[in-house]
C-alpha cells in the first residue's frame, strides 16, 4: 500500500492513541523518560544521555603489585614498545618466547621518546601537562600476568629527550641561539636542559609512581646531553656551561639514587662509554654510572661503531669481536672502580642511599638490521661475547637485553 506524503504522521498518532487507550483499560501504563526522539523523516536520533551510556567503560584495573620475590639471577630480556605491551597478541608472543628460549625478562617503554606515560598514571604534574596517553589500559593486571609467568619486568623511562614536557614547559628546554625557541635535534625532537632540577623532580615523581605498580626495575635512558643536530646552536637556560657536563649528569645520577632508595635502577649508556675515558661530549662516564646504579647497560650495538674501529671497515659484520672488546674494557673499569672503593678512606662510600657498592653490567645487544643483516646466528655471537668477557668476573654480569624496535626477535 502506498502512503501519500503527509499521511504517515497522522497514522502514527492514531495508532499511538489506540495503544494508549488499550493499556489504560488494563491499568498497565508506565511513564518513562524518552531515550530517543523521532524526526519527521523517520530517523532515530540519540539523546546525549544515550550517547554517554554507549561510551566504552574506563578499564578497571586490579590493585598495585609487588616486585618478584625471587627474580631470576641472570636477566635475559627483550624490549617491547608500550603499544606492543598493550597488545594481548604481543604479550602472548613474549610469554611463548620465555617458554621456548632462554628469555626470562622484558623491558617495556613506560615513558618513551614522545614524553608520554603509557598508562593512567596518578601524578599531578603529568595531569597538568597532559603527558599521558593510555596505551596500556591495565598496567597492574599486565604486571601480574607477567609475574605469574615468572617474567622479570623492567620499566624503561626516557629523561631529557622529552617533547611533551618541552611543549608544556618550554622554559625548561634547550634553546636555539638563533631563534630563541626550543632547540630541535636532527629528528626534530625537543630536549630538556639536563641541569634543570625541576625536570629531575618531575621524572623522579613519575619513577616513584611507576615503581609503586610492581615493576622489578626502572631503566633510565636519554640520561645525557644531546648528541646530534646543530650542537653549536644549543643554549642552556640552567647549565652555566662552566660545570663539566659529566658533573651535571653525575649529580642527576646521585639524586636518582638518593630518591629511589630500595628500588632497583639501571642506566643506558652509549656503547663507547665502555672504552672512552672522556664523557663523549654528552656527560656520560661509565664510572659515574657504576657509583649510582644497580645495573649499567651500555648499548654496545656493533652497527653503532664507526668504520675503522678495531681495524674493521664495517664493525657491524664482526659482532663477537666488537662486543668482546667493549665488554672486556667495561669489566676492567668496573673492577678498577670497585678496587678504588675498597681502598678509599672516605666514609661517603658507606652511604647506601647515595652509592651502589656492587654494580653489575647488563649490556644491550643488537637484533636489528643496520650495517649488516642480523639473524639468529649474529645474535648468538653477541651473547657468547658477553659471557666470554665475564669469564674472570662472572659475578659482575647480570645478563643481557636485546633491542629490536619492531619487537620481533630471532633465536
Amino acid at each position: 500500500m502506498k502512503i501519500l506524503p503527509g499521511v504517515f504522521i497522522p497514522i502514527i498518532l492514531i495508532i499511538s492513541a489506540a495503544i494508549f487507550l488499550f493499556l489504560a483499560g488494563t491499568n498497565k501504563i508506565e511513564i518513562v523518560a524518552p531515550d530517543v526522539s523521532v524526526a519527521t523523516s523517520g530517523t532515530v536520533i540519540q539523546t546525549e544521555s544515550q550517547k554517554l551510556d554507549q561510551l566504552p567503560a574506563k578499564p578497571v584495573d586490579i590493585e598495585n603489585q609487588k616486585a618478584l620475590a625471587e627474580p631470576p639471577k641472570t636477566i635475559k630480556a627483550i624490549y617491547l614498545t608500550n603499544w606492543s605491551a598493550g597488545n594481548p597478541a604481543k604479550i602472548k608472543y613474549l610469554i611463548d618466547l620465555t617458554k621456548t628460549t632462554e628469555i626470562n625478562a622484558v623491558v617495556i617503554d613506560i615513558k618513551d621518546y614522545s614524553g608520554y606515560i603509557a598508562y593512567d598514571i596518578k601524578v599531578p604534574e603529568v595531569e597538568k601537562y597532559q603527558a599521558k596517553e593510555i596505551r596500556i589500559p591495565r598496567i597492574n593486571r599486565l604486571i601480574k600476568q607477567l609475574h605469574d609467568e615468572g617474567i622479570y619486568t623492567i620499566a624503561r623511562i626516557t629523561i631529557f629527550q622529552d617533547p611533551r614536557l618541552g611543549k608544556a614547559r618550554p622554559d625548561l628546554t634547550v634553546k636555539s641561539k638563533k631563534t630563541g625557541d626550543s632547540w630541535l635535534d636532527n629528528k626534530k625532537i625537543t630536549w630538556i636542559d639536563p641541569a634543570a632540577e625541576e625536570a629531575w623532580d618531575y621524572n623522579i615523581a613519575i619513577a616513584k609512581e611507576i615503581a609503586s605498580r610492581g615493576f622489578d626495575e626502572l631503566n633510565f635512558d636519554y640520561i645525557r646531553f644531546p648528541s646530534d643536530g646543530d650542537l653549536e646552536d644549543m643554549g642552556f637556560p640552567f647549565w652555566d656551561e662552566k660545570i663539566p657536563k659529566s658533573s651535571v649528569i653525575e649529580n642527576f645520577f646521585k639524586t636518582l639514587r638518593r630518591e629511589l632508595t630500595g628500588i632497583k635502577i639501571s642506566a643506558d649508556l652509549f656503547g663507547l662509554a665502555t672504552i672512552n675515558k672522556d664523557d663523549l661530549g654528552i656527560g656520560q662516564v661509565i664510572e659515574n654510572a657504576y657509583q649510582y646504579f644497580d645495573y649499567v647497560a651500555p648499548m654496545i650495538y656493533p652497527s653503532h661503531y664507526a668504520s675503522g674501529f678495531l681495524g674493521y671497515k664495517n664493525p657491524a659484520l664482526y659482532p663477537y669481536e666488537v662486543i668482546k672488546y667493549s665488554m672486556d674494557s667495561a669489566f676492567q673499569r668496573l673492577k678498577n672502580y670497585e678496587l678504588g672503593i675498597r681502598n678509599s678512606t672516605s666514609t661517603e662510600f658507606l652511604d647506601s642511599k647515595s652509592y651502589v657498592l656492587n654494580s653489575k653490567l647488563r649490556p644491550w645487544i643488537q637484533d636489528f638490521d643496520l650495517g649488516a643483516d642480523y639473524n639468529a646466528e649474529m645474535v648468538k655471537k653477541q651473547i657468547l661475547a658477553v659471557y666470554d668477557a665475564a669469564t674472570s668476573t662472572p659475578e659482575s654480569l647480570s645478563g643481557f637485553m636485546i633491542w629490536n624496535p619492531s619487537n620481533i626477535y630471532q633465536f
